[in-house]
């Protein structure tokens, strides 16, 4: 099923993200925790690209396992970094033959040990020209990411948000969020985006936390901010994963709880390949 029809479904759409695991072993335990993931019925599950499109190949093979051994429906992404175009029509041409329909275009994280972003010489430039080629095959369904504290390569915040409106002019049918920590971020983008006059499902990422050292590199990362009452929780579990995975639980579910009231169509985990957290978090929200 399209994104654009799971979005329109009634209800609250829960979608789970994971990462192409670098080892058998480790891909065998994913799909022990998608068996459980299972259990909260998702609407999808994504499958992230690696940087520089590094896990290009383990990438489609995951998302097509996924689908036919887990009966889930699931979304590929794809990236402009690191890949020609002749590379992501080629990828674009192995999803459509498997009958995998749903796609996340981005522009994608350089590659280890490049400082700078760099699209690849014979590549796309933009995300949005990805979004164009997907479209053309007249088969995808495209969803496109989102930054409540802005894209780390903007020049602006008019910028980043006039890019996503070339996005969803080009055929985009749903925006996913980066991470956030703030929801105040996340409602002050959702009204700049709907000023534009783009109308499709806004879905905040959630990613519960589970290392304060691991979530302060993340947030660098992205450039996202770990409000002060948030950092001065994490310091009192800085050395105390298992208490940091319960502030994480903790956190996320005041944040979804806040998020739904206000009137989310989905909310989209980042789970970090777990299933113990978004599970919890589910629990605590009765879903």
């Amino acid at each position: 099923m399209k994104l654009s029809d799971l979005y329109a479904q009634p209800g609250l759409t829960l979608s789970v993200e994971f990462f192409p695991p670098k080892t058998d072993k480790g891909e065998e335990a994913l799909f022990g925790e998608i068996e459980l993931i299972k259990s909260l019925r998702p609407a999808f599950c994504s499958v992230t690209y690696g940087a520089g499109g590094s896990t290009r190949e383990k990438t489609v093979d995951l998302v097509d396992r996924i689908h036919r051994e887990c009966g889930l429906e699931t979304m590929c992404h794809l990236t402009v970094v690191g890949q020609s175009k002749d590379d992501a029509r080629g990828v674009l041409r192995r999803l459509q033959e498997k009958g995998l329909e749903n796609l996340l275009a981005l522009g994608g994280d350089p590659p280890a040990g490049m400082a700078n972003w760099q699209p690849h010489p014979d590549g796309f430039q933009h995300a949005v020209e990805l979004v164009r080629e997907a479209i053309s095959f007249g088969y995808f369904s495209v969803a496109v990411a989102g930054f409540p504290e802005i894209h780390p390569r903007a020049k602006s915040r008019a910028s980043d948000l006039g890019y996503l409106k070339e996005k969803i002019d080009a055929g985009a049918q749903a925006i996913i969020t980066q991470l956030f920590f703030d929801n105040d971020q996340y409602y002050r983008y959702f009204e700049d985006v709907r000023k534009l006059g783009i109308q499709v499902p806004i879905i905040p990422g959630v990613l519960p936390i589970v290392s304060a050292p691991q979530i302060r590199r993340f947030t660098a990362l992205c450039c996202a901010r770990i409000p002060p009452q948030l950092e001065q929780a994490l310091s009192k579990v800085e050395n105390d994963d298992n208490a940091a995975i319960q502030l994480g639980i903790e956190y996320a579910t005041r944040q979804c709880e806040a998020l739904i009231q206000f009137g989310v169509t989905g909310l989209h985990f980042y789970s970090l390949n777990k299933s113990h957290s978004v599970s919890a978090i589910c629990g605590n929200l009765g879903i």
